[in-house]
């Protein structure tokens, strides 16, 4: 989620849903020990519970990022094994990490030395010539071992050479029944499926035999999804959105207060583009904040005209099923 789940988008998405665990971007051992560490660490209260994702192959750098990972109030710190990007890859981190499964244990011990909170992974069923489920469980024992309890696995392998990471995405065929059998051999792990989740169903079919699910680009490009997430995963009675519109309202306020501080509007309407995917005037209000929020003197008025263009329609956005299956 690289350039998607910044902190504006995390604050939006727990607008929508209470329950979901939030994950920040990755974010590289060397920009948190380096860099602005601020810009990658600051979050908002209401964020929670929200984990953050490293990036990174070296223990004693992991160790440090993980203790400033507690020390800044995140609830989980996850370590990315399976991201496929060149520019991963070059700094040996995300999916080549998954043939090295002693130097991920490494890492993992040193995070659980260096702090109190959980330590998870994310990985693939495997990279490049890994065709086997032995490979699989190849990567997770040694991991598992290091004590690491949670693992999120991205139902499809990775080629390192020869797909963007766009094509690792979709290529790679969908192999859901592994992730299920890992359950079954790893009964005391805590193991979470993600890819190809495209709807609430989707994600209960997969409860059956998981103990969680992870969706990401679904999300991100229809988010009004996650605003059944609480009652219908959660069983949660906590009051959700009453619409759309509602949803917008309740950001308004954050982002004058973010535009105050120096924050451009686009920064955070880009993530808001997808809210009215599927209803009257949704193509309206996308295109009024994508032809206006980018200039330099918009202001949160943009997003209060984009909203009266859907109002304009009727809309008001109530949380049904069949608009999440539209």
């Amino acid at each position: 989620m690289m350039d998607w789940s910044d902190r504006h988008c995390r604050f939006f998405w727990r607008l929508l849903t209470r329950h979901a665990l939030l994950y920040t971007e990755m974010v590289t051992t060397g920009a948190l020990i380096h860099g602005d560490r601020a810009r990658f660490l600051n979050h908002n209260d209401s964020e929670h519970p929200v984990a953050l994702q490293l990036g990174g192959s070296d223990p004693v750098a992991l160790a440090q990022c993980a203790t400033m990972a507690e020390e800044w109030g995140y609830d989980e710190v996850n370590l990315n094994c399976g991201c496929p990007s060149d520019r991963v890859q070059s700094g040996l981190f995300g999916a080549c990490l998954m043939a090295q499964p002693q130097r991920v244990a490494e890492c993992v011990a040193a995070m659980r030395a260096a702090c109190k909170i959980p330590v998870t992974v994310k990985h693939r069923i495997g990279i490049d010539d890994m065709e086997s489920y032995d490979a699989l469980t190849g990567f997770v024992e040694p991991v598992a071992e290091a004590g690491c309890e949670v693992f999120i696995v991205h139902a499809r392998k990775a080629w390192l050479q020869g797909l963007s990471p766009k094509e690792n995405r979709e290529i790679p065929p969908l192999n859901y029944p592994w992730v299920h059998q890992l359950k079954r051999d790893f009964p005391q792990l805590t193991i979470v499926i993600n890819g190809g989740l495209q709807s609430l169903d989707d994600c209960a079919t997969q409860l059956v035999h998981v103990d969680g699910v992870m969706v990401g680009r679904e999300a991100y490009q229809n988010p009004w999804m996650l605003a059944q997430v609480d009652a219908t995963l959660f069983g949660s009675e906590v009051t959700r959105p009453a619409s759309r519109n509602e949803v917008v309202r309740q950001l308004l306020p954050y982002i004058r207060e973010q535009m105050a501080q120096g924050c451009h509007l686009n920064h955070i309407t880009r993530h808001i583009l997808g809210l009215y995917q599927g209803v009257p005037g949704a193509r309206k209000f996308r295109r009024h904040l994508s032809e206006n929020a980018y200039r330099k003197e918009a202001t949160a008025e943009v997003l209060e005209q984009a909203l009266g263009l859907v109002e304009g329609h009727g809309v008001s956005g109530t949380p049904t099923m069949e608009t999440l299956a539209s």
